[in-house]
This record gives structure tokens, sequence and C-alpha cells, in this order.
């Protein structure tokens, strides 16, 4: 069957197209490439331009990879074991935490009070990077009060996890504190790829947060959860906590990091921590 000169047969049906609904057809189909190739140029406006980097992100935010790595660590405790626990920390970890033979220090060690109950943090800083803590470990394992120790913890444990982490460059390194304070560990899982931007705005909201040198140290995953960032911070107590939060406000530029930084945030957690007995932060 031929319509204006035009049909197309169809098994066991003939559909048939006019040269009006090919043209017809035709210009929709122009018109639809237009509009996308229009709407493609306009979004492309509002797309952020990646720049080629030959260098990773850590590189970028810590001082030198190769000079401090931290490992954190989360002991969640069997109720009835926590005391056993802590004094069993207590006589161990000092003991490696000051033996020249392991090139690590012990940063702090801490209970959480306000967070998860009845949880252990443990904070190690590896002077010399990946090798550094390569060689404790080996140590450790020929360390045979301290495979026993290893072996008697695991007795009073519900579950642990770690963390590898690098310091920013922007923060204070942690050193050792007298007391009494409380800590805050507060905790960011960062949105992927939003690293850098946070490191950006954290350069300069670091200055609004040092004016009672609350700012302990802060962190950034390697290995573990990764787009992981800790602040560690250090108050007298809840009350000073509550001040000194309160008194960021009062600079200006405090609350534009706050909105611009908040948006890259898919999760977060704060934990308020008593230092053990044995911690070098009080």
């Amino acid at each position: 069957m031929v319509i204006l000169g035009l049909c197309v047969a169809m098994s066991p049906f003939t559909y048939v197209l006019t040269l009006p609904s090919v043209f017809f057809f035709s210009r929709g189909l122009s018109a639809s490439n237009h509009r996308n190739r229009e709407d493609s140029w306009f979004k492309s406006l509002f797309v952020r331009k990646v720049d080629p980097r030959k260098d990773a992100h850590s590189h970028l935010l810590t001082k030198n990879e190769e000079s401090n790595l931290y490992k954190i660590q989360f002991h969640n405790v069997k109720p009835e074991c926590l005391d056993a626990y802590n004094q069993l920390c207590e006589e161990t970890l000092p003991s490696i935490h000051n033996d020249k033979y392991y090139p690590c220090e012990l940063v702090g060690t801490w209970n959480t009070w306000y967070g998860e109950q009845d949880q252990a943090v443990h904070m190690w800083r590896y002077r010399g990077g990946y090798p550094a803590l390569t060689e404790v470990m080996s140590k450790l394992r020929q360390n045979k009060e301290f495979m026993k120790y290893r072996e008697e913890r695991g007795k009073m444990l519900l579950s642990r996890r770690n963390q590898l982490l690098l310091e920013f460059s922007f923060w204070n390194e942690p050193i050792p504190r007298k007391g009494p304070n409380i800590y805050e560990l507060r905790s960011y899982q960062l949105r992927p790829g939003t690293m850098i931007e946070w490191g950006n705005y954290w350069a300069r909201a670091i200055g609004y947060r040092q004016h009672n040198s609350e700012a302990v140290g802060g962190f950034f995953s390697q290995i573990g959860n990764l787009y992981m960032v800790h602040h560690l911070w250090a108050y007298k107590d809840l009350e000073a906590r509550e001040a000194t939060r309160n008194a960021a406000w009062q600079h200006e530029g405090w609350d534009e990091v706050v909105y611009y930084t908040v948006p890259l945030i898919q999760h977060m957690d704060s934990r308020i921590m008593i230092p053990m007995k044995a911690s070098p932060l009080q």
C-alpha cells in the first residue's frame, strides 16, 4: 500500500507514514536535539570543573604523610568488665609508650562518658608513618606480656574497630595536657570527594576555636571508614564547653564556615570522654 509515495510494511499489518508526518516527526527530533544541546550547555555552567592533580588529596591536607601516622581504636567492653579492662590498660599501655624500643606514643586513652556506653577509645601516634607502624606491630608480636594482655583483653570485649589517620596541617599536634579536662571527639562522615573543600574551610575556621586552647587535634582517615574526619577538643567541664561553643558564633565568619560545611556531611556524632589515669591527655 502506498500513500503519498511512502509506506512501511510490517507483518502482519501495514504501518503507514505520510510525508507530512515524517516532516513533523523530523522537525520534532531536530527541536528536541537542539533543546538537549541547550540544556547540556546551560547545565555545564554549574558543573564543578575538576582540576587535574598529580598528588593525592592526603598530600595536600597533611603536614607530611611520612612524619606522623595515627591509629584510633574503639573498644566496646562488656559492662561487667569495664573496671578490669581499665586496670589492664593502665598496667600495659604506659610501658609501651615509655619504651623507646617502640617508635610510637600513646596520645590519649579515654572512657566514653556520653555517647556509646562502656566504650574505651585509644589514640596512638607513629612517628615515621607506615614503616614505624609496621615495626611496632612486628615487635609487639614478639612481646609475651603484650600478647598476654591481648588475650585477656579479648575476653572482656564485645567488639572493636580501628582507623589509621593523618593529621590536618592547620591543626595543632596533640601534646600532653594537665587536667582535669573532659574531651569531645566529634566525628564527621563526609560525602566522597569533599575532603579538600572541608579542609579549605576549616583551615580558616580553626582560628575561631583557639581562644581557650580547646583545640587538641584534627585528623582524617586513610584506612578504615573513608572520608571520616575527627576533631578532638578539650574543656574543663560541660559548662565550659557550652560557653566556648557559643562564643564562636560571636566571631565574624564562623557562621559562614558552618553554613558551607554542613552540606558536606553525611553523618556526624559526638562523644564526651573522660581520660583514664594513664592518658597523657588529662
